[in-house]
């Protein structure tokens, strides 16, 4: 499914990036290198990190978008990367556990 169709379903906020990129299934961790090595191309990262690193592992780890639970928001700089890099970034009210239960529904 779509990014697009991922936030239509759920209601999670698009914040930026491309609505259009397929998610295969997600992936829920805040340790960075331990996503590195486990999340598999195509997944959503569930997380409540906001900075910079988040934006370069999804980079890193061809993940299809970020997803910010508990309404956290982005630190500026990591927006910035986020744009230049077009990594799509969604926000859910939910904690990580609720978000990663709404995903399990869909994938």
């Amino acid at each position: 499914m779509t990014i697009k169709e991922l936030s239509e379903k759920t209601g999670f906020s698009i914040v930026n990036g491309n609505d259009e990129t397929n998610v295969t299934g997600a992936y829920a961790c805040d340790l960075l290198s331990w996503v590195i090595g486990r999340a598999e191309e195509g997944n959503a990262l569930v997380t409540v990190m906001t900075n910079i690193n988040v934006i370069a592992v999804a980079v890193m780890a061809d993940l299809s978008c970020v997803i910010l639970t508990e309404d956290v928001k982005l630190d500026d700089n990591a927006l910035v990367k986020a744009q230049q890099n077009d990594v799509a970034v969604l926000s859910s009210p939910y904690t990580t556990y609720e978000t990663c239960k709404i995903l399990s529904q869909l994938f």
